[in-house]
C-alpha cells in the first residue's frame, strides 16, 4: 500500500467510481474530498478466507462417529436453550 492516499473531488469520484474501486482492489487508499476537505476514505476490505475451493478444510475438521447421535444433538440443543 502506498504511503500517500490518492484524492478525488466529489464530482470526479462519482464520474470515476469504477476506477476508484479498481485502485482500492489493488490495495490503494482513496480519499474523497468535498470543496477541498476530505470527507471519506475508501479502503480495501480484508477478506478472511476464500472458501470456494472444494476440500479447503480437508484434514482440519474431525467428524467423530457420534457427531449426529441423539445425545450430541441434545447437548447442542441445551447449549442454545432449545427444548427446555
Amino acid at each position: 500500500m502506498s504511503a500517500e492516499a490518492v484524492h478525488y473531488n466529489m464530482h470526479d469520484a462519482k464520474t470515476h467510481l469504477s476506477r476508484i474501486i479498481e485502485r482500492v482492489e489493488r490495495g490503494e487508499e482513496v480519499i474523497i474530498d468535498r470543496a477541498g476537505t476530505p470527507v471519506a476514505r475508501v479502503v480495501p476490505l480484508v477478506r478472511r478466507t476464500n472458501r470456494t475451493a472444494i476440500g479447503l478444510l480437508a484434514g482440519q475438521v474431525d467428524l467423530s462417529g457420534d457427531w449426529d447421535s441423539p445425545q450430541t444433538n441434545a447437548e447442542i440443543a441445551a447449549d442454545f436453550g432449545v427444548g427446555e
